[in-house]
């Protein structure tokens, strides 16, 4: 499934700044960041349930926000780009 993560971390105080590097890396490490605080993440469901876990531990929820979107099936109906950066196609081959 084709997730969506985005996340506004407060970075007024030092704790807030290595909260948003610990988050923007564990979505790093699950899919790709097409905004600053934007990422698209192809994942099954135990990977989204890891996902989840992990920033909801990394998160103050007094002072942050975290959202997950579900894109339902078919993506290229739900999904429109337009400008200069085009998203790795997670169905294709993985050399060009």
């Amino acid at each position: 499934m084709l997730i969506i993560v985005t996340y506004d971390v407060s970075t007024e105080t030092p704790a807030g700044r290595k909260r948003l590097r610990r988050v923007a890396k564990a979505c790093e490490a699950m899919g790709q960041r097409v905004q600053k605080s934007v990422f698209e993440c192809q994942v099954n469901e135990m990977q989204f349930e890891q996902l989840e876990r992990t920033l909801l531990a990394e998160i103050d929820e007094k002072e942050d926000n975290l959202r997950f979107y579900r894109i339902t099936e078919p993506v290229e109906v739900r999904v429109k780009q337009f400008g200069t950066f085009r998203s790795i196609d997670f169905e294709g081959p993985l050399l060009v």
